[in-house]
């Protein structure tokens, strides 16, 4: 194809340095001559491959013709094997303005580039973290977009030259196809399957898949009814962003978030896309026409999603933290008593068994003490269960204020009460035992003991406790030991009560320890 542009009725500010400006790459050859009023002809060509010094930032060609005194008289271009001609956009503005456009498109183009870069990267780590499909093809998208802009404004040819000219057109049209099947997946992936029909989801992912399978192979299309299959792509891609936006509407109407965020954020770039490519239209944003703001779109969009899905993330790991608080809250409730809040058999062995594994492998020593409180029925016949459920706190309360890490309470049921000690304790454990029974002993009605606590304000009422203690020996279970300390405390029980008996190690004789003096806990 040949074309004359007539110079001499250029406006004076252009004709002085003109240059000329062409938007569309999808040829084999051009070849640029100046004609000057002289008879003078300068020619500069560029050809598939081979942009040389022509190409710039924002997917333009510039040719300046040399300055000589006889004025520029006509621009005559030759295109070899051109694709279209309704995609071609020529410009003649003045060699400043020019230079001004292009400068301004690099900003811009690595500005919007940028963002798409940091977006593909947070939505590929937020895949990888959410374990969702729906990030991933997010990242493919914005990656997709961020490839396409890359060849679109030509700044790949920093790096590879020879990829200038047709082949880099084409390729950004298959990339654009490629990206909205990856916005497509992305969006109905996003959308809980009970917010859109499964055969609607089917449907609008066999379009997008479509949109694929036919564009990329029609993109490197150079011969044949190239802009008749253009249209058919585009009308391709026309349908599957209306079903796309069909199913965010229906979704956002059942009161879907994510429906919402990808309505707001994702349908106009994505029809920015499916034209930007396959319609002409005039240069625009100084030269960088719609794709420019295809680019800003996307990337807008990108890290809109990505904060709305790092909003989602962040609520859905407050709700499993607090969910896993209350199992934590509930695994602990069921291993304690409600009455006392002391543990309870199950939790007190649970808490046990790996202290008595210490003392298996001889790095701890430990001891049992079995509490029982003594009369307790006369307790709860003579001053009622009320009472008796009063009297079993106030023992729990005097154990509890003993517990640390060396000493833990449980009531193993009814009116038997348990302590491990470990560590040093475990070597004091008949003299903290007797006192505690002498704190018991001395405790009354409204009166403070030794740990704190106050029995219930009733007339005659006392508490004491009989206390059987076992140390643990390397290899025993706590099944083993609380044998042994429970026979020590049935022996405290049978010679009168109110007193601490030791079980020896190994020994299923125990010692009475009535007499030894207490010692301060």
């Amino acid at each position: 194809m040949w074309l004359r542009i007539p110079a001499r009725d250029l406006p004076a500010d252009i004709a002085e340095e003109p240059a000329l400006l062409v938007h569309y790459s999808r040829f084999d050859r051009l070849d640029v001559t100046f004609l000057y009023a002289d008879g003078t002809r300068e020619r500069e060509s560029v050809r598939n491959g081979d942009f040389a010094g022509h190409w710039r930032i924002g997917g333009q060609l510039e040719f300046a013709p040399p300055v000589r005194t006889a004025p520029l008289q006509d621009i005559v271009l030759h295109f070899t094997r051109l694709a279209s001609q309704d995609m071609l956009r020529l410009r003649l503005t003045g060699r400043d303005e020019a230079a001004s456009r292009t400068t301004t498109l690099a900003l811009w183009v690595g500005g919007a580039l940028t963002l798409l870069l940091i977006g593909t990267l947070y939505n590929a780590v937020l895949a990888v973290s959410l374990r969702r499909q729906f990030p991933l093809w997010q990242a493919a998208w914005s990656g997709g977009m961020l490839l396409w802009g890359t060849v679109w404004s030509q700044a790949h040819l920093m790096l590879v030259p020879g990829l200038a000219g047709a082949f880099s057109a084409q390729l950004c049209s298959a990339l654009a196809c490629l990206a909205i099947t990856c916005a497509t997946f992305s969006a109905i992936t996003s959308i809980g399957s009970h917010d859109v029909p499964r055969l609607v989801r089917r449907t609008v992912l066999t379009l997008a898949t479509l949109c694929s399978l036919f564009g990329l192979p029609v993109s490197f299309i150079r011969t044949g009814p190239v802009d008749l299959l253009a249209a058919i792509i585009g009308v391709l891609l026309m349908l599957t962003m209306l079903s796309v936006g069909g199913c965010l509407a229906f979704a956002w109407r059942k009161g879907s978030p994510e429906a919402r965020n990808f309505a707001t954020a994702w349908i106009f770039p994505i029809i920015l896309l499916s034209t930007a490519d396959f319609v002409g239209s005039s240069t625009l944003f100084r030269g960088g026409g719609p794709q420019l703001m295809v680019i800003f779109a996307a990337a807008w969009q990108t890290l809109w999603l990505a904060a709305a899905a790092s909003r989602t993330h962040a609520r859905l790991r407050q709700e499993h933290a607090a969910a896993r608080r209350a199992e934590a809250q509930a695994r602990e409730l069921a291993r304690r008593d409600p009455l006392t809040s002391l543990r309870n058999r199950r939790g007190f062995i649970e808490m046990i068994e790996p202290i008595l594994a210490e003392v298996t492998h001889g790095r701890e020593v430990a001891a049992l003490l079995l509490l029982d409180i003594d009369f307790f029925k006369h307790i709860n016949d003579t001053y009622g269960h009320d009472t008796g459920d009063d009297v079993l706190v106030a023992l729990a309360r005097t154990l509890a204020a003993r517990e640390n890490a060396r000493c833990i309470a449980a009531r193993l049921g009814g009116e038997e009460f348990a302590l491990l000690l470990s560590g040093p304790a475990a070597l004091r454990a008949a003299m903290i035992a007797e006192d505690l029974r002498r704190a018991m002993a001395a405790a009354r009605p409204g009166d403070p003991d030794a740990g704190g606590t106050v029995l219930p304000p009733v007339p005659g009422l006392a508490m004491t406790v009989s206390i059987g203690v076992c140390p643990a020996i390397p290899g025993e279970v706590f099944r083993d030991l609380y044998r042994k300390a429970d026979a020590a405390l049935y022996r405290a029980k049978h010679e009168g009560r109110d007193r601490v008996v030791l079980a020896a190690p190994g020994n299923d004789a125990p010692r009475d320890l009535g007499q030894l003096e207490p010692v301060p806990n």
